[in-house]
């Protein structure tokens, strides 16, 4: 009986041993392809995450390359309206400054600082100084803003 009891439980543990190293087994292959899975969305992402970097660096480099243009526009713009009021700020500065004053506050604000900035600063401040003091504020303001 002895032999019998010994037997059943020498049966019994290795039933239970071969069933947890299959569980055992199963488990870690289970492990190994849920790895496998993850590992295969991370390669994914990786490589899109690649793609949408390059793709937003050539679009700096593109929106770069434009702002370098529109500044290039800017400047010969600038330049051009520099050299069509330059003539007209050497005409003020050549006019006493009572007649300039007033010419130049008959002008818009814009036109009026443009054409001053032109001038000759001591001739500058002799018209701004024979101008009515709103329109004298007004202008030294406009102009204290363009130097800023």
């Amino acid at each position: 009986m002895k032999r019998i009891i010994l037997s059943f439980i020498g049966i019994l543990i290795f039933v239970v041993t071969a069933y947890g190293a299959e569980d055992i087994v199963s488990g870690i292959e289970r492990q190994r392809s849920e790895l496998n899975q993850k590992e295969e969305i991370i390669r994914k992402e990786t490589e899109r995450l690649k793609t949408i970097k390059k793709e937003v660096e050539e679009d700096i480099a593109k929106y770069t390359d434009l702002l370098n243009q529109i500044d290039k526009s800017l400047q010969k713009a600038e330049e051009a309206g520099n050299k069509r009021l330059k003539p007209v700020a050497k005409a003020y500065e050549a006019m006493p400054p009572e007649d300039a004053a007033s010419r130049i506050s008959g002008l818009d604000n814009l036109t009026a600082v443009q054409i001053l900035l032109k001038m000759n600063s001591k001739k500058a401040g002799l018209v701004i100084g024979m101008m009515e003091a709103p329109k004298a504020t007004v202008l030294t303001k406009e102009i204290a803003k363009l130097k800023k």
